[in-house]
């Protein structure tokens, strides 16, 4: 089996892969601040929670967006299983051409996600990860990774409201039976569900007409937790993947071992 570790600023991702499936996923909060014994102890529980004996591991890799948490998470696999984990970074076959200002820069779950993106689906492929941040990727017709968009989480934007609108509460995030909202928090949940959604699909739109792509030929892909709730409200048809990153990190991992 393989131990796969995604990093991400809200949650980290702890998956199985064998032979090319996903086993188990299950996530975890980041904490900066835990120790690789604690880590350790956080994975180990998982591991026993879906019966998975640490003998059956066979080698490990790490996509991490959170350096502070990055070391204390390898330590804590080294620990576990007696093995230094493969991290995706610099000199890290992808298979990926990045045509960026500084392709260093780009996050390794975005390369990660493009890699799975791209084994599975014909270009142009247009990936979404609703995430903390919401990242926009695009793969040109050539499979080229191409650049995309950046911007503010759902969470993110649920809490700025509250914090900085006094009469505004927090909210769950539930989807709203109408588009106009007749109280605060059904206009609230109406804002954030339908109006993230509007808005991605208003991004899909004009990537496409920028790039010179025809009305509705990208794959578009959306990733991330809070995926599953957006894809179902937006017009342009979303291929749901959760399991994303795993994907990619097994194909990675096959690729430099």
């Amino acid at each position: 089996m393989l131990l796969a570790v995604d990093i991400g600023n809200t949650h980290i991702v702890i998956g199985g892969i064998e032979k090319g499936k996903i086993s188990f996923m299950a996530r975890i909060v980041t904490d900066r601040a835990k120790t690789e014994d604690e880590y350790a102890i956080n994975i180990k529980t998982i591991l026993e929670l879906y019966k998975v004996d640490l003998n059956t591991i066979e080698g490990s890799i790490i996509a991490s967006v959170v350096p502070p948490a990055l070391n204390s998470i390898k330590l804590a696999v080294e620990i576990l299983t007696g093995k230094k984990p493969m991290v995706v970074g610099p000199g890290i076959k992808t298979g990926i051409n990045i045509l960026m200002d500084n392709p260093a820069t780009v996050g390794a779950d975005r390369v990660t996600g493009a890699v799975a993106a791209l084994n599975e689906y014909k270009p142009p492929i247009i990936i979404i990860d609703m995430g903390t941040s919401t990242t926009v990727e695009v793969i040109d017709r050539n499979k080229n990774y191409i650049g995309g968009m950046i911007m503010p989480g759902i969470s993110i934007s649920l809490s700025a409201l509250s914090n900085v609108c006094a009469q505004l509460p927090a909210i769950s995030l539930e989807p709203p039976k109408h588009i106009v909202g007749k109280n605060t928090i059904d206009s609230m949940r109406s804002g954030i569900i339908l109006g993230t959604a509007a808005m991605l699909d208003g991004c899909v739109e004009r990537i496409e007409d920028e790039l010179g792509f025809e009305k509705g030929e990208a794959t578009v892909i959306m990733t991330g937790g809070l995926g599953k709730v957006i894809s179902k409200h937006c017009h342009r048809h979303m291929n749901y993947v959760e399991e994303l990153v795993l994907k990619g990190l097994d194909i990675i991992y096959h690729k430099n071992i």
